[in-house]
């Protein structure tokens, strides 16, 4: 019951978010449908692919596809309801859905056998693929190759996944608070990882 409504939450979050970046784009309400689906639902996709897991299993998300049309066609309709407070408390939303997904598909890909390295892929992708995948669409940099060690944080669920240190609903529970922790502290310190923009060099 509780991973039921963490993934309802980052279903939500992450359909949101899509929506966002569908009106800023001015999408129109196809393109709303689209980008909100394929962030709450890409990670899940590339994760199955990856992993072996039959993608067919994703149509058996039915009730997480009705909630997420549902948010999508309220918000497209009526965003002075929602705008100005998704930009206060979305972030956490978001963060909650990140380490959600990256649990989720970190215990998908240990369940099936598969080796530490698939573990943290497992992870990485179901929490930033739906994200990366909207991005593309959008004519964006994608969000997790370039702010606040986006991906970083659901490496590290991966890999503590991964290598068993926690096991159980209360050590799985305390995991999950600590990514949404890390995930708000690295945005309001603006934590990054290294990065170096090449520049390019004219010969004389």
């Amino acid at each position: 019951m509780t991973w039921d409504i963490l993934n309802i939450i980052g279903t939500i979050a992450f359909a949101l978010s899509g929506v966002i970046v569908a009106m800023e784009e001015d999408y129109d309400l196809i393109g709303v449908y689209i980008l909100g689906l394929v962030t709450a639902f890409g990670g899940g996709a590339i994760r199955n692919l990856l992993i072996g897991v039959p993608v067919s299993a994703l149509w058996d998300q039915g009730t997480l596809f009705t909630i997420a049309i549902i948010v999508m066609t309220i918000a497209f309709l009526f965003p002075s309801l929602w705008v100005n407070r998704w930009m206060r408390f979305g972030l956490l939303f978001d963060a909650m859905g990140l380490a959600a997904f990256a649990i989720q598909g970190a215990l998908y890909a240990t369940e099936m056998g598969h080796p530490l390295s698939a573990v943290i892929v497992a992870a990485a992708l179901t929490g930033t693929g739906g994200g990366m995948v909207r991005d593309v669409l959008a004519g964006r940099k994608p969000l997790f190759l370039r702010k606040e060690i986006y991906i970083g944080w659901t490496m590290i669920a991966g890999l503590v996944i991964g290598l068993n240190l926690v096991s159980g609903v209360i050590g799985l529970g305390i995991l999950f608070v600590a990514v949404v922790v890390l995930r708000m502290l690295s945005v309001y310190y603006q934590w990054q990882l290294p990065h170096r923009k090449l520049e390019q060099f004219q010969s004389p």
